[in-house]
């Protein structure tokens, strides 16, 4: 028996959609929304119903019929912590992410996107590996301040995704490797697989800047800014994220212009996107000691990995940890669907969301 999925995955300016049969991909489109939309609406869960609008004028205008679906897939959206793998959806969890999301974030229409469709055609929808999949070990917990604990918040989909694909490469199971992984996109988040299980992570917001995130960044000072009252809450949230990284020194989010901008002589650029690297590499370097050195292999994934520039500059640093390979892009989709196509296969099981 073979089994059609939909998968989706929402992005902060853009909707990504796939349709897969078994492992084969029959089609992956990305759905372009202008920042002159978006910035239409004030929250991103408004957003919703225009987003899956436009799911449904392009698969009805492409003949696609959601009669023919098996199961529908979406990307894990801001949760409370839950494990990895795949979830039901239900309307408990859609509830959460539409009224009482841990953070806004687009992913969060990824549920509601999929439940609709799933409903309308009478099949089962999931979410798989959510962002906020959380395995952290006890003593990762702990942050210094009891009013405020480390949580576990990562690109898990890609991340995991590559994990256990590398860890096949290798000939050994997911369960028995120590790996390192590395996601560079618009956001980077750095963890770290053991025992098949994420057990800590470098968030985005403990690490390295990005293209449009800052980062780690200085505590004490960051409470000055705060309440010097030059900004409000939603503008120094802004600073931190979309606004933050390579766009607050460069004015811009896109890793291509910047290399342009170094090939043309720019120092800045070159200082500036060479010490993103360099905050990757002692993300890395961290995480080596979660597990005593005993790395067996660091992979670097996501859309900036396709940048041989920044790469280089990662590896050559860390390097003496372990082999390096890039696997690079997203993988975000196929991600999503093998998920599901091993849940419906009865390789996985679905867990029910509760809270």
């Amino acid at each position: 028996m073979s089994y059609k999925i939909l998968a989706i995955n929402p992005g902060s300016t853009s909707t990504k959609i796939a349709l897969y049969e078994d492992e084969k991909e029959i089609f992956t489109y990305t759905i372009n929304h202008p920042v002159e939309v978006i910035e239409k609406f004030e929250n991103v869960e408004d957003q919703l119903q225009m987003r899956r609008d436009y799911v449904m004028k392009y698969l009805k205008e492409h003949g696609y019929d959601i009669t023919d679906l098996s199961a529908v897939v979406a990307r894990g959206g801001m949760l409370p912590p839950v494990k990895s793998g795949a979830y039901i959806i239900n309307d408990l969890m859609i509830d959460r992410v539409e009224n009482r999301p841990v953070m806004e974030h687009a992913s969060n229409l990824a549920a509601p996107i999929a439940y609709g469709i799933a409903k309308a055609a009478g099949i089962p929808s999931y979410i798989y590996d959510s962002v906020m999949t959380d395995e952290l070990t006890d003593i990762a917990r702990i942050s210094g301040m009891p009013d405020l604990p480390r949580t576990s918040s990562s690109h898990v989909l890609n991340t995991r995704a590559m994990a256990i694909k590398a860890a096949k490469k290798l000939g050994r199971k997911y369960e028995d490797v120590n790996i390192i992984v590395a996601h560079l996109g618009g956001g980077i988040s750095i963890n770290i697989h053991s025992n098949g299980h994420i057990i800590d992570l470098v968030s985005d917001d403990e690490g390295p800047f990005s293209p449009e995130r800052a980062g780690r960044v200085p505590c004490r000072e960051l409470i000055n800014l705060c309440y010097s009252g030059k900004f409000d809450k939603k503008t120094m949230q802004r600073k931190l994220r979309g606004n933050g990284g390579l766009k607050a020194y460069l004015n811009t989010v896109d890793a291509r212009e910047v290399e342009k901008m170094i090939a043309d002589g720019n120092q800045e650029a070159k200082t500036i996107y060479e010490a993103m690297a360099y905050q990757v590499a002692k993300g890395i370097g961290e995480l080596a000691t979660v597990v005593e050195g005993r790395v067996d292999l660091i992979i670097l994934t996501g859309g900036i990995a396709h940048s041989k520039l920044l790469t280089s500059w990662i590896e050559k640093r860390v390097a003496f940890i372990g082999p390096v390979e890039i696997l690079a892009g997203e993988n975000e989709m196929e991600a999503l669907a093998y998920g599901a196509l091993r849940v419906l296969r009865g390789e996985e099981s679905a867990r029910e969301y509760t809270e």
